[in-house]
């Protein structure tokens, strides 16, 4: 191990990481070069590991670890690690590791096996007759995933195969945080560029895998050492700060006695630590703060019996001291994604140091630590047979991965596969949103209700055709966020599977795995979609244009400019063209103020467009000559009610809407010239009106009116396609 590596493991030990104790590994070695004892006897090299065992599972079966250490040690004997070690203190010092998080007994046999098929003469036929299927099955799991460790882990493929044995038996994962762990602990006897490629590897998938596994005691133990590797000098610095630190009065501990006995005159029993920051969190707390303090370098954590005595742990805390309420959080009525449950909040002590204070049970503290290793043996039949609505059917596997083997199970591609698991991986803050029947849902921050959709219903989100958001009206493409309330309004009748469906829009607003392999899937089945067609360009009123970029015009649009100079045209359009007939396009409806451009057309006209219409990049890129146009009187009306304008209408279908949307234009003072509805789709209409307006000012003010009609979710001018108005 390299001089730095031992360092950290020093640190490490005193800021309270769990990880095996040096003393502990020299003591196996010299056991394993004793080789095995007695028929019937524990050996002394797995001595440690049962006494550690037994403090969680009283009851353990050790003669069954006895054989499976017997079998790995004969197995490995002769094998050194490149430390120098019998390659026996590996597979022991990774059950340890399990054993410390409270794994029970299955797992820790596949642990001390782990490596003995694929390192030795033993075949999974022998572990299965010895051990059974189940330990078996664990062996051969984390036999697959061996090619993870140098260099092929970017290969789609290997991840796939990983994710598959994890999704079966998630204990499989366990042992391999476990043997990545105690390869990162011992990497310095490695090649710097070897530790580099690992710890790279360990940083963009194991440590994600670790977090959503809840398992974090390795992870943070993880985070470190790759810090440690692939950032030295900002790990130096860090490391720097925590020794200055030391030296000085700590303010946790003055808060911790200062919450005892709050808690002590209350009559709560509980239990006060100082809980360190481990040396990424003390580095992100820096880069977020800047100069620390050394109430920064840690958390007070609080334990108790049971939830209520959390809440009167937090009433007492809120009522004694000042509180951030910036910081509550509360993850016990709403668990993280990764079974995670606490309250976090942070009070203001004497001196007006602020500690952050973690509140939970001694059972939540375990889970926090070990996540799913501390639910034990998902064979069991405990704790299945009642599991909530969109919970865990099975212990043992959160949400979160069920989702993800459903929709790798859907991607065939392995790069399609990989670039999604990576995607997904990446995402380290996930909001909470509260489904209308009392469910939530978990989703990552910058989730569209697209992505809820998917979430909640798999498939049947193909034909969800809008959202209330906390009561309101919202399209698809809206995003999310923390706590927010959402109902998904779904077809009524979805006989017709080519009229219900995803527009290709919905991938721009999709931002989860799995609803972008759904629509993905959806639309490759559905290329005849009518959504999907490219159709001839028309405008928003449904004329066809005569050719790109030019729209027709009734002779009520055309006015011609005075000969010999600039002139005041139509609606007050002053063109720089003597003589020309001005148009305004039918595509865009410009009204004063909007910003226009003109093109020179055939016949000696000026189109008028909006800058921001879809044309203009078309006609430029023809070659149209543009020409200097400008309102008259930017916006003034010239009270001859000649500012026409065509909007758009999206709805939800109901009986009298268009009474209702006629009645709000009328109340506008605005003049209907024309108007148009478009047959339902999937309980979505649109209208379209063409008005004349007195006053182009009065625009914004009936479009509002217009949106409040009930049902309408949009009222719009831009040209687009109704597949893009339903995203």
């Amino acid at each position: 191990m390299s001089a730095e590596a031992t360092d950290h493991a020093a640190l490490g030990r005193r800021r309270g990481l769990p990880r095996i104790d040096l003393r502990n590994l020299r003591r196996f070695s010299r056991a394993a070069l004793l080789g095995p004892t007695a028929r019937g006897r524990l050996p002394d090299a797995i001595e440690h590991v049962a006494k550690v065992h037994r403090a969680y599972h009283p009851g353990a079966d050790l003669d069954v670890l006895r054989q499976a250490y017997v079998l790995a040690e004969s197995s490995h004997r002769g094998q050194m690690r490149k430390s120098g070690e019998p390659y026996i203190t590996h597979p022991l010092a990774v059950t340890l590791i399990l054993a410390e998080l409270g794994a029970e007994t299955t797992t820790l046999t596949a642990s001390l096996l782990h490596d003995t098929v694929e390192d030795t003469d033993v075949t999974l036929d022998q572990v299965g007759e010895q051990f059974g299927e189940e330990v078996r099955y664990l062996v051969d799991g984390v036999t697959k995933l061996e090619k993870v460790d140098y260099g092929a882990a970017a290969e789609p493929e290997t991840f796939r195969k990983m994710l598959v044995a994890t999704g079966n038996d998630v204990r499989v994962m366990s042992i391999k945080l476990a043997d990545r762990l105690h390869n990162m602990r011992t990497l310095g006897v490695m090649r710097p560029e070897k530790q580099a490629r690992i710890a790279k590897v360990t940083r963009d998938v194991l440590i994600p895998l670790a977090e959503r596994l809840g398992v974090q005691a390795l992870k943070t133990e993880l985070e470190d050492l790759v810090f440690a590797i692939l950032h030295p000098e900002e790990y130096a610095r860090t490391h720097e700060l925590l020794q200055t630190q030391a030296g000085r009065p700590d303010p946790l501990a003055r808060a911790a006695e200062d919450v005892r006995g709050v808690l002590h005159e209350a009559g709560i029993a509980a239990e006060v630590l100082v809980r360190p920051r481990h040396f990424v969190s003390v580095h992100r707390v820096g880069r977020k703060r800047g100069e620390l303090t050394g109430a920064d370098l840690g958390r007070l954590l609080v334990l108790v019996s049971e939830d209520a005595d959390c809440y009167a742990v937090l009433g007492e805390l809120h009522t004694c001291f000042t509180p951030v309420i910036s910081e509550f959080k509360d993850f016990i009525a709403v668990p993280k994604f990764n079974l995670y449950q606490s309250l976090h909040t942070a009070v203001a002590g004497r001196g007006g140091d602020v500690a952050e204070i973690l509140i939970r049970t001694h059972q939540m503290h375990r889970v926090a630590e070990a996540g799913v290793i501390a639910l034990g043996n998902p064979y069991a039949p405990i704790e299945t047979a009642d599991a909530p609505e969109g919970e865990r059917a099975d212990p043992t596997r959160p949400g979160w991965l069920s989702r993800l083997l459903e929709w790798q199970s859907a991607t065939p591609d392995p790069d399609i596969f990989w670039t999604s698991l990576r995607d997904d991986l990446a995402q380290d803050r996930e909001i909470t949103v509260f489904r209308s029947d009392g469910g939530t849902l978990g989703l990552p921050a910058g989730a569209s209700c697209v992505d809820a959709a998917y979430a909640q219903y798999g498939e049947d989100a193909h034909s969800c055709i809008g959202a209330r958001v906390n009561g309101r009206i919202a399209t698809l493409s809206t995003v999310l966020r923390d706590g927010d309330t959402l109902q998904l309004l779904m077809a009524a009748d979805a006989q017709d599977a080519a009229s219900h469906g995803p527009s290709p829009k919905w991938l721009d607003h999709a931002r989860t795995p799995a609803a972008r392999i759904a629509i993905n899937r959806w639309l490759a089945a559905h290329p005849a979609h009518p959504e999907q067609q490219t159709q001839q360009p028309r405008d928003r009123g449904g004329e066809p244009q005569t050719e790109e970029g030019q729209d027709t015009a009734s002779p009520a649009d055309r006015v011609v400019t005075p000969a010999g100079g600039a002139g005041r045209g139509e609606a007050g359009v002053i063109v720089d063209l003597p003589g020309a007939t001005v148009r305004l396009a039918r595509c865009c409806t410009p009204v004063p103020p909007d910003a226009v451009t003109g093109f020179a057309v055939r016949g000696g006209a000026v189109t008028v467009h909006r800058e921001r219409c879809s044309g203009v990049g078309r006609m430029i890129a023809a070659g149209r000559k543009t020409v200097g146009v400008r309102w008259a009187d930017e916006g003034a009306s010239d009270g001859n009610g000649d500012y026409r304008v065509t909007l758009f209408a999206e709805a939800f279908s109901r009986p009298h809407l268009l009474a209702d949307l006629t009645e709000a234009i009328a109340a506008e003072g605005a003049e209907v010239v024309a108007a148009a509805v478009e047959p339902p789709r999937e309980q979505r209409v649109r209208h379209t009106y063409t008005l004349q307006l007195s006053d182009a000012g009065r625009l914004p003010a009936l479009m509002r009116a217009m949106r409040n009609v009930p049902g309408v979710y949009d009222v719009t001018r831009e040209s687009r396609s109704m597949a893009g108005a339903r995203s």
